[in-house]
């Protein structure tokens, strides 16, 4: 998902999107996950020279990737989408000033269980061995950039810094998350579950572990038939429900911890035993995946009321 918070930061995109020929290939690779130039050039009726113009607008977009394919006679740009949705927000909160807004690091985790397959890396290495579940408490961690298990659970603890005497009044998080498969598996469903100080908020189900195209931020490194990238879900907490990606996913509200600025808050990511589809979690940081970012936590808060 790619979340645009104001038109100006948009702009690049909705220039991308004006174009019926670029709408075209956005269609075309939805009903075929990916196509070749020569593919999508025949299907258009244009030249290849055309398309790669097209192409490389909404590859800067990033809407579209593209890889080398090598054929029968050379190499072939295999193009493919990125994104599943697109967030736009019109206009902005009416009162900013009442946003504490944070990052959590991938290896601050403050508890956790997990089992392999399962491992953690910076950005410039590996932590320990991969199936290991010991080096999840090894003291280089807290540099994780990227961690990912079969079943269990990281739990984190939000920074909660907003003023004295308010209360919260909702709480968003966003993440880069996917399924973990043995090496990756693009059709690899695994339902997460999200909890905040226990209680269940609801779930979502990674479609998969990407690993078709490279991450757009995953470093040179990194092993190619391994985790590449994954999807950017929101998860909203409000005091009408529990929403990702603005899908009413619980009835579980905000008002139902009671939560101001002396509060605990401890939210945890797990993949559970008992679920349908126990297909791992891997949670990308800024420097995999596609997205430059850890877990982002955005604090919505008011005044007490005087009976409050």
């Amino acid at each position: 998902m790619l979340h645009i918070e104001s038109l100006d930061d948009g702009l690049e995109l909705f220039k991308a999107l004006g174009s019926e020929v670029r709408i075209d290939i956005i269609k075309l690779l939805m009903e075929n996950k990916t196509m070749n130039m020569n593919e999508l050039a025949t299907s258009l009726k244009i030249t290849n020279g055309a398309l790669t113009g097209h192409i490389k607008k909404l590859e800067s977009c990033g809407i579209v990737s593209t890889a080398n394919e090598s054929m029968g006679h050379g190499n072939q740009k295999i193009c493919s989408l990125r994104l599943d949705k697109i967030l736009i927000d019109i206009q902005p909160g009416n009162a900013q000033e009442n946003v504490y807004s944070n990052e959590i690091n991938i290896g601050h985790y403050t508890d956790y269980k997990v089992y392999p397959t399962c491992g953690l890396a910076t950005a410039n290495k590996l932590i320990g061995e991969v199936d290991d579940t010991r080096y999840f408490s090894h003291p280089d961690r807290y540099n994780a950039d990227i961690l990912w298990f079969t079943k269990g659970y990281v739990e984190y603890m939000i920074p909660n810094f907003i003023p004295l005497n308010q209360k919260i009044t909702g709480i968003m998080i966003s993440a880069e998350l996917s399924s973990e498969a043995p090496g990756i598996n693009n059709n690899w469903p695994s339902d997460i579950n999200f909890y905040l100080n226990n209680v269940h908020l609801g779930s979502w189900t990674s479609p998969g572990d990407f690993g078709d195209v490279p991450g757009i931020f995953t470093p040179d490194w990194w092993y190619p038939n391994w985790n590449q990238y994954g999807l950017l879900k929101m998860l909203v907490i409000n005091r009408s429900g529990t929403y990702i990606d603005g899908l009413k996913i619980s009835d579980v509200t905000i008002d139902q911890f009671d939560l101001d600025s002396t509060s605990t808050m401890k939210f945890k990511m797990s993949v559970d035993e008992d679920s349908e589809h126990v297909g791992g979690l891997t949670i990308f940081g800024k420097t995999f995946g596609n997205y430059a970012q850890d877990i982002k936590v955005n604090i919505s808060y008011a005044p007490k009321t005087p009976q409050e």
